[in-house]
């Protein structure tokens, strides 16, 4: 059977924001979770399916993607000729539900322990590890070309001594006698009884009989990590690159989160960015504005000349072609667009005053044509 809209799915409208498919999604998610609706096979796949829209359209890189393509943006046998499939955006595979949920709600939320969820996702299960996010500063000559950056970081990694059993060699696993195996307790309010995730085996439902000596049972400890990670030509501040398997270690065999690296482009001191254009302002002396001549402006990749023709005005833009950013996604490049400022003398000697006055002499009454204009907008203010 075809799949439905993911818009459709989540009853939110295309241009919806980003709050109101999180609003969408979290009221539709508490009303078909399973733990809800026990038996109702209608509603696990209800669940199961906003979880695969919402995980779509809460992600800017793969709703894009979905806009553009579809569902064939995700479908292993289309991915390959898809602009998102190119680009690596997508493994081809969806999260657990559940995760989703946990994530949205954040872990062990009131709603998740009310409906029981925890026995179903914490008992026994691997869990996914935690995503991570690391904030990266380059230049604007990095950001232009592209490069190749080490990361350091701690995270969470498996415990080389157990191997992420969390126990000694030879432990034994058994049913824990706070909750019985459940990996869940009630605890009571009043009139109201909460399940909550069990405090002596964290949802596990069994303890080790001689856990780890270097990671207490967890199964994973914190260490520094140092990893490579290619930076593509073209990013700007913003841009958000993801690393798959380079965030924390999962639990009981889990897989590992995904780094997300956030890109801040430092500001240049001569160009300024616009999309992929660079925008440099050069400054030149009025001689060189009223006779013309030919000048050398920077660029990224070195020097370039152009033309000046004579009767330049300030701010003049000259625009050299191809001489700015590269495209993230491949669209050729962007332009170099040099503002021209004319630079007015603050001092003069005795004998530039007179040539200058000598030459206001001889220009008379002439008005160029750009103050002939303005005088003309402006005559009636003079009356």
């Amino acid at each position: 059977m075809a799949k439905r809209d993911y818009y459709e799915v989540l009853g939110v409208e295309k241009n919806a924001s980003a709050e109101d498919i999180k609003k969408a999604y979290r009221k539709l998610a508490i009303k078909y979770h399973p733990d809800k609706n026990p038996g109702d096979k209608s509603a696990e796949e209800k669940f199961k399916e906003l979880a695969e829209a919402y995980e779509v359209l809460s992600d800017p890189d793969k709703r894009a993607a979905y806009d553009q393509y579809g569902h064939a943006a995700f479908d292993p046998r289309a991915r390959a000729a898809s602009a998102a499939g190119a680009r690596g955006t997508w493994s081809g595979e969806f999260h657990d539900p559940f995760d989703i949920f946990s994530q949205v709600f954040g872990g062990s939320s009131i709603f998740e322990e009310m409906f029981g969820g925890g026995s179903r996702r914490e008992a026994g299960r691997a869990q996914r590890g935690s995503d991570l996010r690391y904030d990266l500063e380059i230049t604007l000559e990095e950001a232009a070309r592209g490069c190749e950056k080490e990361i350091r970081l701690s995270r969470l990694e498996v415990c080389e001594h157990c191997d992420g059993s969390g126990g000694e060699p030879g432990a034994q696993r058994r049913a824990c006698s706070t909750c019985g195996g459940h990996g869940q307790v009630i605890a009571s309010h009043g009139i109201f009884s909460i399940r909550q995730t069990c405090p002596r085996c964290e949802g596990a439902g069994h303890v080790l009989d001689r856990p780890c000596r270097h990671c207490h049972g967890e199964g994973r400890r914190e260490k520094p990590a140092t990893i490579r990670i290619a930076i593509p030509a073209g990013v700007d501040t913003g841009v958000r690159l993801r690393s798959r398997g380079n965030g924390e270690a999962g639990l009981r065999g889990g897989p590992s989160g995904d780094l997300h690296v956030v890109i801040h482009v430092k500001p240049h001191p001569i160009f300024q960015r616009d999309g992929d254009d660079l925008i440099c302002e050069v400054p030149i002396s009025f001689v060189q504005a009223a006779l013309g001549g030919e000048i050398e402006v920077p660029t990224l990749t070195g020097k370039a000349s152009i033309k000046i023709p004579a009767g330049t005005q300030p701010n003049t833009m000259f625009r050299l072609k191809g001489r700015g950013i590269k495209n993230l996604h491949g669209d050729g490049a962007g332009d170099l667009l040099v503002r021209i400022q004319v630079e007015v003398p603050t001092k003069l000697n005795a004998a530039q005053r007179a040539k200058l006055q000598e030459f206001a002499a001889m220009c008379g009454n002439d008005v160029n044509p750009i103050s002939r204009s303005f005088f003309e907008k402006a005559k009636d203010f003079f009356r």
